[in-house]
Parts: structure tokens; C-alpha cells; sequence
């Protein structure tokens, strides 16, 4: 029996996941699956065949132990999915400056050196908005985002001197489209659409989290949405390849869609939206785990 360490947080009380949904497929294809917090301390990452990062949803507080207990995975006979190298390039939203530049439509952004409060009306009128959200660079959950109009963003500048004062940001006008319509979230898994839903915030609230309040609905993407979509994960494979889960999220925008986030690194896949999505995802694994076998004979026989 192979094992596959589930990569998670000390406790997911609050949270919402659907991981539990692989374990009797995985179980089928001859896998014990475990969950491991990644601040677990003396682990021998070697116990593991594979370890997936999956729901370590408090890394942004530590950022430097969470890529350090990465590597320790990476330095061990374990196989880390998504990589290391995925994880460095995803865990600052800088990311999608690199996308911006192979013609994947963004939700326009500003990227400011530090946090100025002084700066704030520029953003306002730099965007011609009365909305505008600043959020960390790095970050999950939707914390630390602040959502600001034009007429009282002044009773945020101490939350917002304290939440910046350590953390690089990012500005972007606030995009309607999320509390009229929602946020598109669409699943690959090994470079193969799996499934996609439609993320709506609870009344008054912009966060589409489960957590928020947020409410979920399984759907079929348009074919405009389907396009920009697989048009972005081109965009990631050339740059990574592959990778054996993605998570990608849209707003509509003018006619087409913007790119919010590329989830690459611990986003909920939602297995409990699609029945037959948890076996898709160990299908894709098998597949992804038997192709990397055959690559290293050929590799081992040169």
C-alpha cells in the first residue's frame, strides 16, 4: 500500500474542504491517504510516496516556515504536488503580471512600491471608480482585503497602515460584477477541465468564501469563459507545464472575462460540486504519477 500524505493545517474547524472525497478512490488505486499538518514537527517526509498540498489555509501568517517545510518535502524521497518551483512562482499574486504579459486578460491592477494613504484618491481616479479593493500580494482566504469607497475610505487608514505595514499590496478597482453575478472558478487536473461553479458573496459582502457566507452552484461555463480559460492555462503550462490541480477564477469583464487568481498552490477544488470530479482528480494522478514513471526509465536508460 502506497501513502500519500494529505498537506494540511493543525485544525480546519471554520473551514469548508471536500479532500475526504479522494480517499476511498485513492484507497481503490491502492493508496492510504493521511492528513499531515504542514507545522507538524519531525516528519519524516520519506513515510510518504506522494504528498499533495491541499489545505494548509494559514501558511500566509509564516510564509518563510511553509516554504521551508516545502523544501524538506522536496529534499525527500516524497513527490511534492504542485512543486516547490509552482509554489514560488504562485504564492506572490506578482504572478499575474507574467500572465498580463502572454495576453491573459487581468482585472486591472496597480502594484504599489509600499502603502501610502496619501496615495488612495490617486488609485480612485487612476481607475475612475468610486470602489477600489486593496489586498496583500500574498495571501488566502480573502484576509486582509479591504474593500474602500471613494466617500468614507478614511475610516479604514489605521486598519489599513497596520495591515501594510509588512506586507507589499496590490490595487484594483472593485469589480460589480462579483456581487451581481458572482466569480467563475473552473478545475483542471493534469491540464484536462474537470469541472467549474459560480462563487456568489453573501447580501452586502464581496468575499465569495463558503466561509463569507458565499453561496455555490455547480454550472457549465459558456464557451467565451471556457476559451479565455484554457487560453490561461496555455499561458501556465508554458511556463510549468502540467501541473496536477489548477483552480482558476474569472469576473466577467466588458464582453469577455478577467483572470481574478491562478490557484495553484492550496486551492479548494470543491469535489463536493461534481459527483465524479474526486475520481477525475485520481485518475489524473495515476495517469500523471505512471507518465513521470516512464520518463525516469527512459531518463535511467540513456
Amino acid at each position: 500500500m502506497k501513502k500519500c500524505a494529505i498537506l494540511s493545517m493543525d485544525s480546519l474547524a471554520g473551514f469548508e474542504t471536500s479532500d475526504s472525497l479522494l480517499d476511498q478512490p485513492m484507497l481503490a488505486l491502492g493508496w492510504q491517504t493521511e492528513r499531515v499538518s504542514w507545522r507538524k514537527e519531525q516528519v519524516n517526509w520519506s513515510d510518504y510516496d506522494v504528498v499533495l498540498i491541499r489545505s494548509p489555509w494559514d501558511y500566509q501568517d509564516d510564509m518563510a516556515a511553509f516554504i521551508k517545510v516545502l523544501a524538506k518535502i522536496e529534499q525527500s524521497s516524497a513527490r511534492l504536488e504542485n512543486s516547490l518551483a509552482v509554489v514560488n512562482w504562485n504564492i506572490n499574486k506578482s504572478y499575474l503580471k507574467q500572465l498580463a504579459s502572454q495576453q491573459v486578460t487581468i482585472v486591472p491592477t496597480l502594484w504599489p512600491d509600499k502603502f501610502d494613504a496619501s496615495d488612495i484618491p490617486e488609485y480612485f481616479q487612476h481607475f475612475n471608480s468610486e470602489q477600489i479593493v486593496l489586498k496583500p500580494r500574498v495571501s488566502a482566504n480573502a484576509d486582509n482585503t479591504f474593500w474602500l469607497k471613494k466617500a468614507n475610505y478614511t475610516s479604514n487608514i489605521a486598519a489599513l497602515q497596520q495591515a501594510f505595514a509588512q506586507r507589499d499590496l496590490m490595487v484594483q478597482p472593485f469589480m460589480p460584477a462579483i456581487c451581481q453575478e458572482g466569480e467563475f472558478s473552473l478545475f483542471y487536473f493534469n491540464g484536462q477541465y474537470s469541472h467549474a461553479i459560480l462563487k456568489t458573496p453573501a447580501p452586502g459582502d464581496f468575499r465569495v468564501q463558503e466561509e463569507h457566507g458565499g453561496v455555490l452552484l455547480a454550472i457549465t461555463p459558456e464557451p467565451e469563459l471556457t476559451r479565455v480559460a484554457d487560453q490561461t492555462m496555455q499561458a501556465i503550462h508554458q511556463l510549468h507545464g502540467d501541473l496536477l490541480y489548477a483552480r482558476i477564477d474569472f469576473v466577467r469583464f466588458n464582453t469577455s472575462f478577467a483572470l481574478m487568481e491562478a490557484e495553484l498552490i492550496e486551492p479548494s477544488l470543491y469535489f463536493n460540486m461534481d459527483e465524479k470530479s474526486p475520481q477525475r482528480f485520481v485518475d489524473a494522478f495515476a495517469q500523471r504519477l505512471q507518465t513521470q514513471a516512464k520518463n525516469a526509465v527512459v531518463l535511467g536508460s540513456c
